[in-house]
């Protein structure tokens, strides 16, 4: 595939995901509403999503949630206003399955190709260019992007038509809320009950309480590094609330959602909202005396919203 790609959204995700394109050659196009993000990106900078999509015959969405791509996509100044026939757009983004299914019939109306493509791994995979994606629409649609999703992605998971990607990627980030509140949990209680931390999560990585929160994470959140510039509080509560929509459509009980909305609704509240989603451990420990996993258990510290 020749020719620039181009990129709407370059924020956290989507300017590392751009970087990786541009480190290997790949011209892109760039829009983000915050001035500056396209050229820190290396991206050439566009004035608006039609723009972006006139430039180039694929372009890639890494926007927050699906109240954000809709007017991205069909807006007057929207990727769909500026695309030719033949183009091809994936989105990247956390989205509602059913609205990327609408999204893409009305992209096929215009002879466009809209592809959904959930994305994990977290921002230290985009930079790596190890990301994993679940992808969903026309099979040779997405064999022929590859090739660009090549750039940050080590492996394409073809799950079905459109809207197959971004269900698997509700169900991964499920997964993902539901071990990270778990875990913390569990962290807190154990630095409560004095326990050494290291050795705790030593013997959980060697049983079956082992998840990619308690190998990733905790290990590197014990020692002060939380990791930041991953998702957010309220973006990890907007997946898991995106999680019991799906599973209502589908007629499934969702009797573990609680536990995560429970937690990091709870971590919203006490200002922890805006910051990454691993320090719903602070939040935990703020109701259990003030714990901190990284000192001792009567140490406190202040909340986001408290520093001055």
């Amino acid at each position: 595939m020749t020719g620039p790609v181009g990129f709407v959204g370059l924020g956290n995700m989507g300017g590392r995901m751009a970087r990786r394109l541009v480190a290997a050659g790949t011209p892109v196009v760039g829009h983000d509403p915050v001035a500056g993000r396209a050229e820190a990106a290396g991206a050439a900078p566009a004035a608006d999503p039609a723009a972006v999509a006139r430039a180039c015959r694929v372009v890639l969405l890494s926007l927050p949630d699906s109240g954000v791509v809709e007017p991205v996509v069909r807006g007057p100044d929207g990727v769909l206003a500026g695309a030719a026939p033949g183009s091809t757009v994936v989105d990247l983004s956390t989205a509602d399955p059913s609205s990327t299914a609408a999204l893409a019939r009305e992209a096929a109306a215009q002879g466009v190709t809209f592809l959904d493509a959930g994305i994990s791994g977290g921002a230290a995979a985009a930079e790596k260019g190890t990301l994993i994606i679940t992808a969903g629409g026309d099979p040779e649609a997405v064999d022929a992007v590859r090739p660009v999703l090549a750039a940050f992605a080590a492996t394409v998971h073809h799950l079905g038509p459109v809207g197959a990607g971004h269900t698997a990627k509700l169900l991964n980030n499920f997964l993902n809320a539901v071990t990270l509140a778990a875990t913390a949990e569990v962290m807190v209680a154990g630095t409560r009950a004095g326990l050494d931390l290291r050795t705790l999560l030593a013997a959980i990585n060697g049983g079956s309480g082992q998840s990619f929160a308690s190998v990733n994470r905790f290990p590197r959140i014990v020692e002060g590094d939380y990791l930041e510039g991953g998702l957010t509080t309220r973006l990890m509560t907007k997946d898991v609330t995106l999680y019991t929509e799906l599973l209502g459509r589908l007629g499934v009980p969702s009797l573990n959602a609680a536990g995560p909305l429970a937690s990091f609704g709870l971590a919203a509240h006490l200002g922890y909202g805006d910051v990454i989603s691993n320090r719903v451990v602070d939040a935990l420990g703020d109701l259990a005396g003030g714990t901190r996993i990284q000192q001792s258990r009567h140490t406190r510290h202040d909340r986001p919203d408290q520093e001055g």
